[in-house]
């Protein structure tokens, strides 16, 4: 999942997230690493400027190829430069 939100041009900036549903220390550090490597390629002639861009790691990310991870990455990029995105979602209410 990506999300992009403007950031008063601080340029193109990147985070990542991944809860420890997915799994243990070494595969959320797995996915994490692989996420770093895909932005750190496609930001730079993908990104949209002066955007924070965050990935959130989901099941299945650590199994799934390279490749296919590479080319959703893009679609999302490109969908998100056209305006494309969902939605914000409302705010959740207070937590119990």
């Amino acid at each position: 999942m990506l999300l992009a939100r403007p950031n008063g041009g601080q340029g193109k900036r990147f985070g990542i997230t991944v809860t420890k549903r997915i799994g243990n220390a070494v595969v959320r550090n797995r996915m994490k690493r692989r996420f770093r490597e895909l932005l750190r390629a496609a930001l730079p002639r993908e990104g949209l400027a002066d955007h924070d861009h965050v990935l959130i790691g989901r099941e299945g990310g650590v199994e799934r190829d390279f490749g296919k991870l590479r080319e959703e990455l893009s679609l999302a990029l490109a969908r998100a430069a056209e305006g494309k995105g969902d939605p914000p979602r409302k705010p959740r209410g207070p937590r119990k």
